[in-house]
């Protein structure tokens, strides 16, 4: 269970520092009280632990500030919440709900069918053979698009990772500067290519290594190697960190070379 999720003091912790940050440097401890569903008084006595703790500075009279401490470990722990937020409607409500899969054979509505993943797309074959199975809420014919529900087991499916290949500004010399055989070499093997950024995308065209994505690559990336496909992000230098960050968050696999 997530921390402030464990009990209601922790929950109630949370949400008062949370408010401290919305209406910081004047706050009003009946206001939050209101909001949280606590007494005046139990705010204060939480205020001045946060206090103690370091997560929140006194400037005066109902006057308070989260301090970067505090900010650091209200990242975390809405971090730790929107982790828990993803378990429950992916994987606990994830299996109530009715999915597409492209089929692979001919299937009836009501047939137990077996699940994979195939090129990142979920794929759904007549019979129970498999880890994972679910029911076909649908008609549909082989290669078309089938409804499954009632999702039993575990799809088997090994993380794929990406690659950050940087390109260097316009600025700073652009594709031209980049080895066009280490490109090649980077993308030859990736089941996907995407690439952000001018430069970037040039580079990926002198090495007849089309981008099929060049906008929101980073989440792009995350999302295909979290299903399995190992994926190559030719990134100008300006936005890596960008990209970086959506894969930390993913936390994906995931390694930056030099173009």
């Amino acid at each position: 269970m997530v921390d402030v999720l464990d009990n209601k003091r922790a929950a109630t912790r949370f949400r008062i520092l949370v408010q401290i940050a919305e209406r910081q440097p004047a706050v009003s401890q009946g206001e939050i009280a209101g909001e949280v569903g606590v007494t005046s008084q139990a705010v204060s006595e939480y205020i001045r632990d946060l206090v103690e703790e370091g997560l929140v500075e006194k400037e005066g009279r109902s006057r308070y500030r989260v301090t970067p401490e505090g900010v650091d470990w209200l990242f975390g722990a809405a971090e730790d919440v929107r982790r828990f937020a993803d378990h429950v409607t992916g994987d606990v409500l994830g299996a109530m709900s009715e999915d597409a899969a492209i089929a692979t054979g001919d299937i009836d509505e009501g047939d137990t069918v077996s699940l994979t993943l195939q090129d990142g797309l979920l794929h759904a074959t007549p019979g129970e053979e498999g880890p994972a199975t679910g029911i076909a809420t649908t008609d549909a014919e082989a290669g078309t698009d089938v409804g499954v529900t009632s999702f039993e087991g575990v799809i088997e499916l090994e993380p794929g990772a990406v690659t950050v290949l940087q390109v260097p500004t316009v600025r700073t010399g652009g594709s031209r500067t980049v080895s066009i055989d280490t490109v090649s070499e980077v993308c030859a093997d990736a089941d996907l290519v995407v690439a952000t950024g001018v430069e970037a995308v040039v580079a990926c065209r002198r090495a007849n290594a089309d981008s099929d994505v060049r906008f929101a690559v980073g989440d792009v990336a995350a999302d295909a190697a979290e299903r399995g496909l190992e994926v190559t992000a030719v990134v100008t230098t300006d936005a890596v960190g960008r990209v970086t960050d959506s894969l930390r968050d993913a936390d994906v696999s995931h390694e930056v070379l030099e173009g």
